[in-house]
């Protein structure tokens, strides 16, 4: 299960490298199915892979101009406050058992999977439905409505600290609707987003448990590979093909966690 583990590493950013994001939703269920991590402290691994990967993803990015800092600063800064609070005190602070029912226990890792599965399955349907973007020029004029920006960092970094994930598949359409953003630069201010948060929200799991370093460092590098090779593929492939197609895998993979958590 192992060898499989690291192959499905490498796929996380091959996902991350096609379609811009979605690739951090697969990285707890991998961590937790196929390399027995308790869902916890997989959350906080995830932060760190999916922090570092989109890192260094986004600096390709940076060079082409699809970086817009202000958006970033806006929307960045209430989300790396809200992760780091929900990993340092909120994720501590919930219960285990969170509640008990006659027979039924209804624990703290079940309750961070089933989170997590509904995100994902959220997300699978959003990237089944959207359409192509015929028409989306880069250097549109962007708008900020400062207010719903701020509201929704914080939803998105609070959520980021509870199930581990990059919340792309959340910050790219918020940066849209909200700033005005073009898709391509939305997806490389995502990107920068999302390593500021997850690598700074990381830190406050680290006086909180034990790192796995070399482990760590190894799925990571897998990952950094993956998305790489996710780039070179997707300048050959229709983007919407592979997000569509992205979007079932993910569909498939929420039903699963949602059926071995309540059912198996």
């Amino acid at each position: 299960m192992e060898i499989v583990g690291y192959l499905a590493s490498l796929f996380i950013g091959i996902a991350l490298g096609l379609i811009g994001g979605g690739g951090s939703i697969l990285t707890v269920p991998v961590l937790v199915y196929l390399f027995g991590i308790p869902p916890v402290t997989a959350t906080a691994y995830s932060l760190f892979i999916v922090g570092a990967t989109s890192l260094i993803g986004a600096w390709p990015k940076y060079r082409k101009g699809l970086v817009d800092f202000k958006t970033a600063a806006i929307f960045g800064i209430p989300a790396i406050v809200a992760v780091y609070a929900t990993r340092k005190y909120l994720v501590p602070a919930i219960p285990d058992p969170i509640f008990t029912v006659d027979d039924f226990t209804f624990g703290k890792p079940m309750g961070i999977m089933l989170l997590f599965a509904v995100m994902m399955f959220a997300a699978s349907i959003s990237m089944i439905r959207k359409k192509p973007c015929i028409d989306c020029p880069d250097d549109a004029e962007i708008q900020y409505n400062y207010p719903m920006i701020l509201l929704e960092g914080i939803l998105v970094g609070t959520l980021t600290g509870l199930v581990g994930a990059g919340g792309g598949f959340l910050i790219i359409p918020a940066l849209v609707l909200l700033s005005k953003l073009s898709m391509k630069k939305a997806v490389g201010t995502s990107l920068l987003i999302i390593a500021a948060k997850s690598l700074l929200g990381f830190t406050g799991d680290i006086a909180n448990m034990p790192i796995e370093w070399g482990f760590l460092l190894i799925v990571t590098m897998l990952a950094i590979g993956g998305f790489y090779l996710g780039n070179i593929i997707s300048s050959k492939v229709s983007g919407h093909k592979l997000q569509k197609g992205f979007g079932w895998f993910v569909l498939i993979m929420s039903s699963y966690i949602l059926i071995n958590e309540l059912f198996l």
